[in-house]
């Protein structure tokens, strides 16, 4: 077929469909298999949550029998309710990992997905992981290519975009041909949806799941002989006009298994479990105070000129629940200087009222200033922060940071992650349990049944 002629749909499909293991480069293999287990991490600790064993409740109740695991107990589902289940507890803490290429929580959704249908189908960890790039890069190269435009005008791009990096991974692992795996794309795009009014509800967490179950029934009907739009992305009626002002730089697809995004921009795991535009100043805030020897007592303000992204997304100055805490700069400052870092325990009602993190709480304020007019910069920076931390004898003390601890440019270490990972799932698992699991994932890029990585360990 003319690549010309080709609509974006049957670009991303014939690309994934092409792509074998060994065309992925060792190191982005290692990215993926540290997003994957990342993600089953979180949503062990998220299966625990209210809305977490609410998304399981619903599930169950329209049980149907199956392989794939439900994450965080011994349930076996279909492969669309565990994508649902396992993706909403994933996203349920809003510690996931985050890629500026289309500003999305990618593995929360596609790694749901591709678990799912893998156990589904009885194939290995290597299948699955190289799906999971698959479905993961296309993913980021729709986002890329979309600009950010999409996030800007309100729109929730993982679950715009998560039924497009879903639907890849789940028809790979499929073993769907060109055709049908546009078929999958086509019917994702169309019916993608979701906006940031969910941010600090249920709502959040909950899309997130319904873009992994969508991503899975779509790939599930193409292999059925069902079709969907060829030229969903760019027809007049399609994505691009509809949704992104038209905006849609298809060059950036031609990067495909050339650059990987998930190395450039690259994909973040977060260090604390809030929305990740807090952390930047976060980060900024501890080193001040640690390189300083500042005492609680002497912080008079932290003022935070943050990009207008930032504030877009931190929309609760006074939270007055878990959830919107996580969306919240005064809070997540505030925990971070009281306890020192900032963790899942923290994530406690009783915390709002706490008279001290209050009183913390009301000296931190965020504002936009005339830095951040450069374009490069909220492009180097998106969710960078410069911090000014005053004291009560008048000294003032500045720090900027481009990213934050777990970027691209400061990822976290092998230990790091495996620590989180351990702190995620021992709360839920045990130790012994915890333990287990993280081996066998970190073995994951094999051709073991990836069925047996999780029997009797979730």
């Amino acid at each position: 077929m003319n690549t010309i002629l080709r609509s974006v749909t049957q670009q991303l499909a014939q690309w994934a469909c092409g792509l074998q293991a060994d065309d992925v480069p060792a190191s982005v293999r290692l990215h993926a298999r540290n997003s994957f287990l990342d993600t089953v991490g979180v949503a062990i600790a998220g299966s625990a949550t209210r809305v977490g064993t609410m998304a399981r409740a619903v599930s169950m109740q329209a049980r149907t029998t199956g392989f794939s695991t439900v994450l965080g107990g011994a349930d076996r589902a279909s492969a669309p309710a565990a994508a649902f289940v396992n993706s909403t507890s994933a996203h349920a803490l809003d510690f996931d990992d985050n890629c500026y290429a289309g500003v999305v929580h990618g593995s929360a959704v596609i790694a749901p997905a591709v678990l799912a249908v893998t156990q589904m189908t009885g194939g290995s960890g290597r299948e699955l992981l190289t799906a999971f790039i698959a479905g993961s890069e296309c993913e980021y190269a729709v986002g890329a290519a979309s600009q950010n435009v999409l996030y800007e005008k309100g729109w929730w791009t993982t679950g715009v975009l998560g039924p497009i990096g879903a639907s890849v991974a789940a028809s790979r692992v499929l073993q769907l041909d060109a055709t049908q795996m546009t078929a999958a794309l086509g019917l994702a795009i169309a019916g993608a949806g979701g906006s940031k009014a969910c941010f600090g509800t249920d709502g959040k967490p909950l899309l997130a799941g319904r873009a992994a179950e969508a991503g899975v029934v779509c790939a599930l009907l193409a292999a059925e002989g069902a079709s969907g739009p060829v030229q969903a992305i760019e027809s007049t009626n399609g994505f691009a006009n509809l949704l992104n002002d038209g905006i849609f730089d298809r060059a950036v697809l031609d990067r495909l298994g050339g650059d990987w995004f998930a190395q450039s921009p690259g994909v973040d795991i977060k260090r604390i479990p809030v929305c990740l535009s807090s952390h930047a100043a976060v980060d900024a805030v501890q080193e001040l105070v640690a390189a300083h020897r500042v005492e609680l007592n002497e912080i008079e303000s932290i003022t935070c000129d943050v990009p207008p992204m930032v504030r877009q997304n931190l929309i609760y100055n006074r939270p007055q629940t878990v959830q919107q805490s996580q969306f919240s700069m005064p809070f997540a400052i505030a925990v971070s200087l009281k306890y020192g870092t900032l963790t899942l325990a923290h994530l406690d009602p009783a915390l709002l009222e706490d008279v001290q993190l209050v009183m913390l709480m009301s000296r931190v304020r965020m504002c936009t200033g005339s830095l951040w007019n450069e374009a490069d910069l909220r492009r180097s920076a998106p969710e960078g922060a410069q911090v000014e931390l005053r004291l009560t004898n008048g000294t003032v003390f500045k720090l900027f940071r481009a990213s934050a601890r777990g970027s691209v440019e400061d990822p976290l270490s092998a230990d790091e992650i495996q620590t989180k990972f351990i702190n995620c799932v021992e709360p839920v698992l045990g130790g012994r349990h915890a333990d287990d699991l993280f081996r066998a994932l970190h073995n994951l890029d094999s051709d073991g049944l990836v069925r047996d990585l999780f029997e009797r360990r979730v």
